[in-house]
């Protein structure tokens, strides 16, 4: 999470350290002049600027969650935009003012002393609610690059109170800190960091469509480069450099630090020499100013709370307006005979319908595109007098219902057309006979693999009775890795990967126990000295269960629904089994077995290769880019005849490979909701 939160932890530190060097000059000048009872005055415009800053976030990021996809993108993009600009003038405002700051400060509240209290209130305000916008808008930035990482909001939330705990410092004299040089250095990290910010938004806003040249690559290095390596983290987290830039993203950036840094680094050597500025202490406490009585404790409180509780106020206006609760969505009924009754023309954005089943039967209900019958949202068994809602993103285009029930015919709602920019992301169905090609294509595969099993199953049991240990050791892994490449995933071959592949887990016996059967019993016998006389009938067996499925897979009942599953539960189990070790028994083949899974699970993406790349064109491009990762990390294991047993492997490489297999596994997790076969008939 430290890639995540450097850039955030940064300008925490930075805008904190800025907003509190004013706060704390502020207060030592009044402490100074006597007039601590304005001091109220100075809080209360410092937590009007909070809550506007917290509010400008929850606007950003409620305003976003309610854009379609595409809009979200094109949105997201300009504010990056948007937010190197503040970064990149905050550097260098600072970078000028930070050796007059304090002074600058002193004159403007010895003004404000003259006047009412609301000139303090609007002094303070001013000053800490800049630093405050321009964090919360690069917070926000940064948060979004991140996705779902905590990483930027716990860098922020250290660097602001490190920045608190330096202010306090400074204004008690106990620290001492060059700060016209801490904000020169921290400026120039920062141009690098908003150099990639401004490629990320790039970026967007090619995705959002705003800009072109979104498949025009300068690079692609994303088969090369592992992703899970600490570098690569690195350089995406913090400089947003990713294996695979535009030619917009490379200009933007190279362009914004050819222009940026050199003009800054020349503004910090045109720089006198530099002096440590602070705020200055008070004297000796002067006498508190205390309010008298209850009325007037009540007036001064007054105006505290309302200057908070207005921006949150306005910012709880702009949300409700811009992301609708749910209980003003659509409530759209169906039934076995009206499918969308009270379903009308939505506005474009993120909507909430609430289905009710006003049917007799329970019913899968469909939001489709009419012309091509493609799935926008759906909901699964609708019972009869129950209600669900069902979100989904609506954009210009033609809409309509579509509920299957149960038993009985579909009924599809009469279309209605939003206007509006495209956008909405569908997906088109797939049936039982989209999905007939590719399964009897993945059934010859198994045959095929099946047939060659049964050969090396004999061979390993001839190996065993002549009692060629050595060699069986060789033919144990050959048929032991073709079993592996056939998918052999959450009951594929029902009973028999049991007897097949079973492990000892569970049995009273262990290793030991009749019930231990096929490969893994074999193992264990090979590698651990038993004798070919105690091997020769669990090896048999294992012959004869293989020939077994052989005759029996062709007969097996096989939904065609399971097929888009195999692709992310065979290496599921290999990340659960083999990557841990938990199946060795003694060869240390682990990684041997990791790689025909990954041989299967290839094979199975072939097969489905024709159904996936119409509905998800950049998904295939992504998992071959994975599975080309995992292979070098694999292959870099095998020497000649021998793989590195699991818990021998270097911890960094170990965690590289588990990281290409957690990330090819996040990237083929899409693929059973876009092969879902759904009802449409």
């Amino acid at each position: 999470m430290w890639d995540d939160s450097f850039p955030s932890f940064l300008i925490g530190l930075r805008e904190g350290l800025e907003a509190g060097l004013i706060v704390s000059v502020l207060v030592a000048t009044l402490v100074r002049a006597e007039a601590r009872s304005r001091l109220a005055q100075v809080w209360t415009g410092v937590l009007a600027a909070i809550a506007l800053s917290m509010s400008c976030g929850a606007v950003l990021t409620f305003t976003a969650a309610s854009l379609s996809t595409t809009a979200q993108e094109a949105f997201g993009g300009a504010l990056s935009i948007v937010a190197v600009a503040f970064v990149t003038a905050m550097v260098f405002w600072m970078r000028r003012s930070a050796r007059g700051l304090a002074s600058e400060i002193r004159e403007k509240v010895t003004e404000a002393l003259t006047m009412g209290a609301g000139v303090l209130i609007l002094t303070s305000f001013l000053a800490v609610g800049r630093e405050g916008l321009e964090t919360a808008l690069f917070l926000w930035t940064t948060a979004r690059a991140a996705d779902e990482s905590a990483g930027p909001l716990t860098g922020a939330g250290v660097g602001l109170a490190l920045a608190a705990l330096l202010c306090w410092g400074l204004y008690r004299r106990v620290l001492r800190i060059d700060l016209t040089r801490f904000f020169t250095v921290t400026g120039a990290v920062l141009v690098l960091i908003a150099a990639g910010v401004l490629g990320y938004g790039l970026r967007d806003l090619q995705e959002g469509g705003v800009l072109p040249g979104g498949a025009a690559f300068a690079f692609d290095l994303s088969g090369n480069v592992d992703a899970g390596s600490w570098y690569s983290t690195l350089l995406q987290g913090v400089l947003n450099v990713t294996p695979a830039m535009t030619w917009l993203q490379v200009a933007g950036y190279a362009g914004y630090l050819a222009v940026v840094m050199p003009l800054f680094v020349r503004g910090v050597r045109g720089v006198p020499g530099a002096r440590r500025t602070g705020p200055e202490p008070s004297p000796a406490d002067p006498r508190p100013g205390l309010p008298a009585g209850r009325t007037a404790r009540r007036r001064r409180l007054l105006l505290p709370v309302a200057v908070v509780a207005v921006p949150a106020v306005l910012a709880g206006l702009v949300v409700a307006m811009a992301h609708p609760k749910p209980a003003a969505g659509q409530t759209v009924a169906v039934s076995e005979t009206d499918c969308g009754q009270g379903f009308t023309a939505p506005k474009p954005g993120r909507q909430d319908f609430r289905m009710r089943n006003t049917g007799n039967q329970t019913s899968e209900v469909y939001l489709i595109d009419p012309s091509s019958n493609a799935v926008y949202g759906e909901v699964e068994g609708l019972a009869p007098g129950t209600t669900r809602d069902l979100v989904a993103t609506v954009a210009g285009g033609a809409y309509a219902w579509r509920c299957v029930p149960a038993d009985g015919r579909a009924v599809t709602s009469q279309a209605v057309r939003v206007t509006g920019a495209a956008g909405a992301h569908a997906v088109v169905p797939v049936t039982e006979r989209d999905l007939a090609a590719p399964l009897t294509a993945y059934k010859a595969y198994v045959n095929r693999g099946l047939s060659t099993l049964v050969t090396q199953t004999r061979r390993l049991g001839d190996d065993i009775r002549a009692g060629h240990l050595d060699t069986a050791r060789a033919d144990w892994l050959t048929a032991h890795r073709t079993y592996a490449s056939l998918g052999a995933a959450y009951g594929t071959f029902e009973d028999f990967d049991q007897k097949i592949n079973g492990r000892p887990d569970g049995l009273p016996g262990g290793v030991h126990d009749p019930g231990f059967t096929g490969f893994h019993r074999i193992e264990y016998g090979l590698w651990h000295g038993r004798s070919a006389a105690e091997l020769e009938g669990p090896a048999q067996q294992l012959a004869e269960n293989a020939a077994g499925l052989r005759k029996a897979f062709p007969h097996q009942d096989f939904d065609p629904s399971d097929l888009p599953l195999r692709a992310h539960e065979i290496l599921e189990n290999t990340l659960q089994f083999e990557l841990t070790g938990d199946t060795d028994q003694g060869s240390g083949t682990g990684l041997a077995t990791a790689d025909a899974n990954l041989a299967g699970t290839r094979e199975l993406l072939t097969v489905l290769r024709p159904l996936l790349t119409p509905r998800a064109p950049r998904l295939l491009p992504t998992v071959d880019a994975d599975i080309t990762r995992l292979q070098r990390l694999l292959d870099s294991a095998h020497h000649g005849d021998r793989w590195t047993p699991v818990d021998r492997l270097d911890p960094e490489v170990k965690a590289r490979i588990d990281g290409a297999t957690g990330q090819l596994l996040e990237d083929l997790s899409p693929v059973p909701d876009l092969l879902e076969i759904r009802k449409s008939a």
